[in-house]
């Protein structure tokens, strides 16, 4: 099933600069110059392509399915007992699935390769590594400035590497230890220091900047319920609280209140194009299950938050940023809103699904919204399909019907 020749191009184009937002932080090619499969990994000898050849990683209840990101054909699927969450490694081939007590990677068998003025391009058959990190509770994977940190909330340890070297070997890891376990996150900064939450197994309330030595040098703890992160345009990192923000950039922590006393912002979505940050808003401290439908968007540059009425609910796996800076939300009512960061205005609304509700466990499927470049891909657990969405014109640009429900969504440049 192929796409149109507008999608075609842009997927194109996608493949050739990489996910320019969603994976703006981590590598798009594999520069170690060797086109075989990486040891623990099918055998089948690589196939040499013309251009690069992105896929998509859906995860369902018992395994993972592999695309062709241009054809949504499935390439492939391997099957991993029990609950699974899907993140791009970084290097633009490989995805790391947090599942059971470790973090896997699967080789997605798409890659390149640069030598000197040119690169090659290939692909083989997807298949599971031997690399494997182990964490009694695998938690977030955060991809920036050339490395990707593996948080483990059992225990605190935080492990951060070059992605590069997976296509080679286990990578060598650098270490870090939290004071006290926590369900946290960490980021790796291009200066080679460490933003990492502060808390424990019942609370958490700030963030902490480790030196190169992991000597902490800067702390703000007015972040009750420290959750997720993003990255805005220049090196700015957001980090969620259940009142507001915490804004790091140039070497100082900025506290953005949020309206309500109450104003949960849990998870955002950064671009590279944009200093406005996308986030989710809660503000309701008693719900068991909230479906909210405001969504905020903080200035990081001027500690500016904006709450915006969207008329419709959405959850985690709703958001997005289009290749422009746009803020792209995947409402209940089965559109994908598209904003205007500064203004708010919701300047297009593009439908993709039929109306869904929120299902009350988090782990069950619901869609979810994954962008490359100037394509959005929306599952559709109540049929089954996945849709590409056109963000240049707003059409649906092809879909395919998968043979599970579909959960969570990624994919990788090639």
């Amino acid at each position: 099933m192929q796409l149109n020749t507008r999608v075609s191009r842009s997927l194109t184009l996608a493949a050739s600069v990489g996910l320019s937002l969603t994976l703006a932080a981590g590598c798009a090619s594999d520069t170690g110059g060797s086109p075989q499969p990486e040891t623990g990994t099918t055998a089948t000898a690589p196939k040499e392509q013309a251009s690069a050849t992105p896929r998509l990683a859906v995860s369902y209840d018992g395994g993972v399915l592999i695309l062709d990101a241009t054809t949504l054909d499935t390439v492939d699927e391997t099957e991993i007992e029990g609950f699974t969450r899907l993140n791009p490694a970084g290097n633009g081939r490989h995805v790391i699935i947090s599942s059971g007590e470790a973090f896997k990677v699967l080789d997605t068998g798409t890659w390149s390769s640069t030598h000197d003025d040119h690169t090659h391009y290939y692909t083989t058959d997807p298949a599971m590594t031997d690399v494997e990190f182990a964490a009694n509770e695998p938690g977030h994977v955060v991809r920036h400035a050339g490395k990707t940190v593996l948080f483990n909330d059992g225990s605190g340890l935080v492990e951060i590497f070059d992605p590069i070297h997976l296509a080679k070997r286990q990578p060598r890891v650098e270490t870090y230890t939290t004071p006290e376990p926590h369900h946290g996150v960490a980021v790796a900064l291009a200066d080679g220091n460490l933003l990492t939450t502060i808390g424990n197994s019942e609370s958490r309330n700030g963030i902490a900047l480790l030196d190169g030595d992991r000597k902490e040098i800067l702390r703000n703890e007015q972040c009750p319920g420290v959750h997720g992160e993003a990255v805005a345009a220049g090196e700015t990192i957001v980090l969620g609280c259940q009142d507001g923000l915490l804004v790091y950039k140039d070497d100082a922590i900025t506290k953005v209140q949020s309206p309500d006393p109450y104003g949960r912002i849990g998870n955002q979505a950064g671009s590279e194009e944009s200093e406005i940050v996308l986030g989710d808003y809660k503000s309701d401290p008693t719900a068991e299950l909230e479906r909210p439908q405001r969504i905020s968007l903080t200035n990081t540059w001027t500690s500016e938050l904006k709450l915006v009425d969207l008329g419709t609910s959405y959850t985690f796996r709703s958001l997005g940023r289009g290749p422009h800076g746009e803020a792209l939300v995947l409402g209940t009512d089965g559109a994908i809103h598209v904003i205007d960061p500064h203004s708010g205005a919701v300047i297009n609304k593009i439908a993709v699904i039929d109306e869904w509700t929120e299902p009350t466990d988090w782990q069950e499927p619901r869609p979810a919204l994954f962008v490359s470049d100037h394509t959005a891909y929306v599952t559709d657990p109540a049929s089954k399909k996945l849709i590409a969405v056109d963000l240049e014109d707003g059409t649906i640009a092809g879909e395919t019907t998968l043979d599970h429900t579909p959960n969570e969504l990624t994919g990788v440049t090639g």
